[in-house]
């Protein structure tokens, strides 16, 4: 039952950092965007996804064995 608490702590840990780390994100977003394109301002969660989004897009997933 303690590991089992443990993976859940773990995962909400995890959830909360990631979305702390698109705090930025969102406050980049909503600062720059408006002004220089005329888009509009966004949420956390669209903030989240877009983080989860460029990760995947752009994340280099080689290793280097020499």
């Amino acid at each position: 039952m303690q590991i089992l608490g443990t993976i859940v702590a773990a995962i909400a840990l995890l959830v909360g950092l990631s979305l702390i780390m698109a705090l930025p994100t969102m406050w980049l977003w909503d600062w720059l965007m408006p002004e220089l394109f005329g888009l509009k301002t966004i949420t956390l969660f669209q903030a989240w996804g877009l983080n989860f989004l460029c990760g995947m897009l752009f994340k280099s997933h080689t290793s280097s064995s020499k």
